[in-house]
């Protein structure tokens, strides 16, 4: 590795700090050493003076530009920055042909796209043609899931990276760098240093910004006043994006984990974060019938009367409708049975479609009707003695199939005791129809000749 200089230069105070401690060498990068380091794949692309176009994925603050930035002054790349945001195809054909022309002299181009994610497809594609032949090495970044939000034929010429966000001992790292360089501490006791920490919330960049409102305060500072003073960081979730779906996802598994305690934190993460309380009200009601279904009938009415609820006081307090639901459904005794049988039905409903119901259940409202078979033999159930005929409601032609297995939790312990009864009784019916319709011998026949 080349010799890099030092981690300041000259400080000018007229900059933001974020700029003025940006680091100047990989290994002053903070918090992503399992990327960066040595024995790391980034790393052992710098050592190596070859690198690969890659996608920087991680959150706001994590270091992705200053990554790109120092692979091109660690491999002699020219480092072209661009925007997703305020560029479109015609500044890319300036870049490409830029590139070109420099390659034909030998210097290689690394172009940096900052949320790369905001092109769309067709702007995409237009990377393709330089990347394969090597015309630049591409480096996006993005907080956004490159899965989503990147078409396949990019991702599958780059690698991907997951950056992290950055952890207490990162963050205090960075503490410590902004103390040496203005050279003296800021005026925090030790309780407010810790908040100031927390309420970075990860973001590098966000914790040196509050450090300059911070060096401005009078000492000593608690964490009250530092509250009062700096905003905490919003949190880290939008709505129409994978962090949306990652949440709710850690939600729906809380619960379906009986966990009372995490689901409520992530519920409270959730409407921090702005999203909508009606979605969360639909989705656990979802979470009511597919995961909980017969084993808690009263599941489902609790997330209906939830929802009803919040419609009606709307935010604060229809929220604590919501949050009741979530610790009902959490420590509700779960089951997928309904889920299991529904799908299974529908599966052999798919199959054989074209079966008509059999005779005997069919309404026979005309002549021709009962002609033809309608109804006759059907059997009023709760007028039977056992309150259950046995009868056959299959298509005929189509074999009896279990698709309801109840499990014993809850509720569906009952329901599978009343289904073994019923089974029990359809056999012992079966049984006697079976024994009815056996022809008698000659000698099991009275003798009445001499009657």
């Amino acid at each position: 590795m080349t010799d890099i200089p030092s981690l300041f230069d000259v400080d000018d105070t007229s900059r933001p700090l974020a700029d003025r401690l940006r680091p100047r060498a990989l290994s002053d990068v903070v918090g992503q050493g399992h990327l960066l380091s040595d024995d790391a794949p980034i790393g052992r692309m710098v050592a190596g003076h070859r690198l690969v176009s890659m996608v920087l994925w991680g959150p706001p603050g994590c270091g992705k530009t200053t990554i790109a930035r120092l692979l091109a002054e660690h491999t002699d790349l020219v480092f072209e920055p661009l925007s997703a945001t305020f560029s479109g195809v015609a500044d890319l054909r300036k870049i490409f042909q830029a590139a070109k022309q420099r390659r034909e002299i030998g210097q290689g181009t690394l172009l940096f796209v900052d949320e790369i994610h905001r092109f769309n497809r067709a702007q995409q594609d237009s990377f393709l043609p330089y990347v394969e032949d090597g015309t630049i090495i591409l480096v996006g970044a993005t907080t956004e899931n490159p899965s989503f939000e990147l078409n396949g034929a990019l991702l599958s010429r780059s690698q991907v990276f997951v950056l992290k966000r950055l952890d207490e001992v990162a963050l205090d790292t960075l503490i410590n760098r902004a103390e040496d360089l203005t050279g003296s501490p800021l005026p925090l006791d030790v309780d407010a240093r810790q908040s100031l920490i927390a309420m970075a919330d990860g973001d590098g960049r966000y914790l040196l910004n509050m450090i300059e409102q911070v060096q401005a305060l009078p000492s000593p500072v608690n964490t009250a006043a530092l509250a009062a003073a700096v905003q905490k960081r919003a949190p880290l979730y939008d709505k129409s994006q994978e962090g949306h779906y990652n949440l709710i996802s850690a939600l729906h598994k809380s619960m379906r984990g009986s966990d009372p305690d995490a689901a409520l934190y992530w519920l409270s993460r959730m409407l921090l974060g702005g999203e909508d309380p009606l979605f969360i009200a639909r989705r656990i009601t979802r979470f009511a019938n597919e995961d909980i279904g017969l084993a808690d009938p009263h599941a489902v009415q609790q997330a209906l009367a939830a929802w009803d609820v919040y419609e009606r006081l709307g935010s604060p307090e229809g929220e604590i409708a919501i949050a009741q639901a979530v610790l009902y459904l959490s420590t509700a005794p779960k089951s997928i049975g309904v889920y299991r049988s529904f799908n299974k039905a529908w599966a052999t409903a798919k199959r054989t479609g074209s079966l008509m119901p059999p005779a005997h259940i069919l309404n026979a409202p005309t002549r021709l009707m009962k002609n033809l078979g309608y109804g006759k033999g059907y059997q009023y159930d709760p007028d039977t003695e056992t309150g259950f005929s046995g009868a056959d409601y299959f298509p005929d032609g189509l074999p009896r199939e279990t698709f309801y297995q109840p499990t014993t939790r809850g509720y569906e312990r009952a329901i599978t005791d009343r289904l073994r009864h019923w089974a029990q009784l359809r056999d012992d019916i079966a049984d006697d129809s079976r024994s009815d319709d056996t022809p008698t011998t000659p000698s099991d026949r009275k003798d009445t000749s001499h009657d």
